[in-house]
């Protein structure tokens, strides 16, 4: 497996100057070898950047991808922060935008990165994944994520895009059709997937969120489905190859 290395790194300089978290952390992974490397901003779920989230940074890493993790909780905490940010997600506008955007103006200033940059989320972050597909990004791989109120309005003019949904994901029920119609209609190239027997939150190799109510979750369909996994990250890296490693 190769090696890969791990950081911590403070954006508040990125984010507090245009209304963004202050403070404001990420978690970098960086690939082996020599660089650069095509940047990826990663958005957490709603359960914020646990080590199941820091694992798929690291996997991203892994893949040749320089990776960094946002956190949207920073400042504060998800108790303080989720239902701000999940106001944002609904709304369009807000604190968290404004993180997203730090993260990607952090690679894009970095020596190690190619100026390629692209964003992957799950769960809320795939949500925030299309709705930050038109902002400056190469590709976007959106994960089980809510649909904007407006959706062709929003991708509109938006970067590639690789979906992937779960068919037992009942909160997303018949989402990876409408995302796929709305952006053929719009004209963008995507790849968008719904797996038939995989949940919400299936690209996950561990169960996450708050211990007690793991059992509730599992039960509801929400969890590791590892054959639909593996598929929709081949389909992830393929995409991303194809859209970020280009000149």
């Amino acid at each position: 497996m190769p090696h890969i290395q791990h950081t911590n790194v403070d954006l508040t300089e990125k984010s507090a100057p245009n209304s963004g978290s202050n403070p404001l952390r990420g978690y970098l992974a960086t690939p082996s070898g020599a660089g650069p490397w095509p940047g990826v901003v990663m958005i957490h779920e709603v359960f914020g950047l646990d080590d199941v989230m820091r694992r798929q940074a690291d996997r991203l890493a892994r893949a040749g991808f320089l990776t960094l993790a946002v956190d949207l909780y920073s400042a504060g905490g998800a108790r303080r922060c989720l239902v701000s940010t999940m106001r944002a997600m609904m709304s369009g506008k807000g604190r968290a935008f404004a993180d997203i955007e730090a993260g990607r103006s952090w690679l894009l200033d970095s020596a190690d990165c190619t100026g390629k940059v692209g964003v992957i989320g799950f769960c809320l972050g795939g949500g925030f994944a299309l709705l930050t597909a038109g902002t400056g990004f190469d590709a976007a791989s959106a994960n089980y994520g809510q649909l904007p109120k407006d959706v062709d309005a929003v991708l509109s003019g938006a970067c590639p895009i690789v979906g992937s949904y779960g068919g037992r994901d009942f909160t997303l029920k018949g989402a990876a059709a409408k995302l796929d119609a709305a952006l053929t209609r719009a004209g963008v190239v995507h790849d968008v997937k719904e797996y038939p027997d995989a949940g919400h939150a299936f690209l996950n190799d561990a169960a996450s969120g708050p211990r007690p109510l793991r059992p509730l979750l599992r039960v509801a369909g929400m969890g590791p489905e590892p054959s639909a996994a593996t598929d929709a990250w081949h389909r992830i890296d393929e995409f991303f190859d194809t859209h970020l490693r280009s000149v």
